[in-house]
C-alpha cells in the first residue's frame, strides 16, 4: 500500500474518531438527568459491539451447526453467570467436539 494512501486512511480515521467523541461533549455541556437518555448511553455500546459480531458468529468456523452449537453452549454459560474465559472455553471446546462429531 501506498505512503500516502495509508496516511490518508490513518487521518480520516482519526476525524471520525474525534467528531464521535466531540458532538456529545458539544451537545450535553451539564450533567445528564434524564433516567432514560443515561440507560441509552449506558446501552448503546453493548448493542453496537453485539450488531457488528453476531452475524459474524455464524461463519467463523465454516460450518453453520458447529457454529450454532458454539453459540448455543457460549448462551447456557453466560445465562450460569460463568466468567468470560470460561464462556469462550466452553464455546470452542463444544465447537471443537462437534466438528470432530459432524465431519
Amino acid at each position: 500500500m501506498e505512503l500516502y494512501k495509508m496516511a490518508l486512511y490513518i487521518l480520516a480515521m482519526a476525524g471520525v474518531t474525534y467528531v464521535i467523541r466531540m458532538i456529545p461533549m458539544t451537545f450535553f455541556r451539564k450533567k445528564i438527568t434524564s433516567v432514560y437518555l443515561k440507560s441509552l448511553l449506558y446501552y448503546v455500546p453493548y448493542a453496537v459491539l453485539s450488531a457488528m459480531t453476531f452475524p459474524y458468529i455464524f461463519y467463523s468456523t465454516g460450518n453453520v451447526y458447529t457454529a450454532l452449537i458454539g453459540t448455543a453452549v457460549a448462551l447456557i454459560a453466560a445465562t450460569c453467570k460463568r466468567s468470560l474465559l470460561t464462556v469462550a472455553i466452553c464455546a470452542c471446546v463444544a465447537v471443537f467436539i462437534a466438528g470432530m462429531i459432524i465431519i
